[in-house]
């Protein structure tokens, strides 16, 4: 019923009840899951979860991780993209992007990376799966630039209505997640209720983003609170896109879950 458009299901949060988590998903209606790779070294590790539990995945290189990548890493992801290039369950590149809010990460080394990656993203006709985070103008122009890109997602939006529509004009959907469920997300929620229907898709981030039921300040967290988040949350998640839209839940997974597919076309043929 439910498609979950990213989910890091191999991360470190997980490691002690991955199943029971698939199991939750499942159980509420959540039916497919994107894991998008984050670094070279976790390609594999998403792919044999994507085959384990049915599931789809994506190959990438995420901005927060090119300090620490090397460029054989980019060599390693067009061998993987080579390798695997007619496994169904391979629908994107990605989590690439760029990210100019966390401190500390090159500009140009992480531009160098996004750039090669959509390079790949065109030469395997696959769609990409976008990381961004105060962004979007830069990511847009990347696009551009390369051009022949056959769209994707960009992941858990909270740019302008005018970079909105540029997305979506380059073939992009819009993922909306946890940070949605905030009252105070003023203009995310602004862009979840105007933008047409067809530009929406539903992730959780998981385990990142909790919604406002999961959220613990810094204090809380510090004193042992956790608010780690998993992909059973998004149904409740997509209570309040439909309430925004004015949409009946199953209208919402409709919607969304079309869109995710139109948006990776080979989950379309699974």
């Amino acid at each position: 019923m439910w498609t979950d458009s990213h989910c890091h299901l191999d991360a470190a949060e997980f490691d002690g009840d991955r199943a029971a988590v698939v199991d939750r998903a499942r159980a509420s209606g959540v039916s497919q899951i994107v894991i998008p790779a984050v670094e070279a070294a976790n390609f594999e590790t998403v792919r044999d979860l994507a085959i384990q539990h049915r599931f789809v995945y994506a190959l990438g290189i995420h901005p927060m991780y090119v300090m620490r990548a090397a460029e054989q890493d980019l060599a390693l992801l067009a061998e993987a993209l080579e390798q695997h290039h007619c496994d169904p369950r391979l629908v994107a590149v990605g989590e690439i992007g760029l990210d100019f809010f966390v401190p500390g990460i090159d500009a140009e080394r992480q531009q160098y990376f996004y750039l090669e990656q959509l390079k790949l993203a065109r030469r395997f006709d696959l769609p990409v799966i976008l990381h961004v985070r105060r962004s979007a103008d830069k990511l847009l122009a990347g696009l551009r630039r390369i051009g022949g890109i056959r769209g994707g997602i960009a992941h858990a939006f909270n740019g302008s209505a005018q970079q909105a529509a540029a997305f979506v004009e380059l073939g992009f959907k819009l993922g909306f997640g946890g940070t949605l469920t905030f009252d105070r997300s003023l203009q995310i929620r602004r862009l979840a209720s105007e933008l047409p229907a067809e530009s929406l898709v539903l992730e959780t981030d998981a385990p990142d983003i909790p919604p406002q039921w999961l959220y613990k300040t810094a204090e809380q967290r510090a004193g042992g609170g956790i608010s780690r988040n998993e992909p059973a949350e998004l149904p409740r998640i997509a209570q309040s896109l439909a309430e925004l839209r004015g949409w009946t839940l199953e209208q919402t997974a409709a919607v969304t879950s079309a869109n995710v597919r139109a948006a990776l076309p080979r989950l379309a043929l699974g």
